[in-house]
């Protein structure tokens, strides 16, 4: 008998929530989800930590701690392009909110310009040129350079990176 009572009250407990929940805006939805999953993941570890069954989540923890800090050498080595990558996932992120319509092309173009913060005399010092060099002239360095500097070759992906960017915004200046 116990159990039809239990029965019933999950079914007019779930009943209840459903209709609160489509009662609610979309931000007090996303709340809501939020504190409930938080609530449900509290709920599940401490079920089984009282059960018992809580070894293979903590063995799993480790695997996974163990994973991570040996392969930090190699994620550290790629920093600078996951960081570039995260700024232009925020950028996109925001400029998502602002508007729908973006230009995937002028987006990518101005943000390699101003996300790198890198001035015309920066460019022109990096590939080793003058201001008076001329559009063959830069890409005659980027060239050299990136023989020497191609990650292939044992180079840096930032430096190849940089140097790749200081061609791009030559090139734009001097069109």
């Amino acid at each position: 008998m116990i159990r039809i009572y239990l029965l019933f009250f999950l079914i007019a407990t779930g009943y209840a929530l459903i209709r609160k929940f489509l009662s609610l805006s979309p931000l007090k939805r996303k709340q809501y989800f939020k504190s409930l999953g938080i609530a449900c993941l509290i709920i599940v570890l401490v079920l089984l930590g009282m059960t018992g069954h809580l070894n293979w989540v903590l063995a799993l923890i480790g695997v996974v701690t163990t994973f991570l800090l040996r392969s930090l050498p190699i994620l550290m080595r790629y920093a600078p392009q996951l960081h570039q990558l995260w700024r232009s996932f925020k950028k996109t992120a925001s400029s998502n909110t602002e508007s729908e319509n973006v230009d995937s092309e002028t987006f990518t173009n101005s943000r390699s310009a101003k996300n790198s913060g890198m001035t015309v005399t920066q460019a022109y010092k990096i590939l080793g040129l003058s201001s008076e060099a001329t559009k063959q002239d830069v890409i005659q360095a980027h060239k050299k350079l990136m023989q020497k500097m191609h990650p292939d070759r044992g180079g840096s992906d930032y430096l190849a990176s940089q140097i790749n960017l200081a061609k791009d915004l030559l090139l734009k200046v001097l069109k």
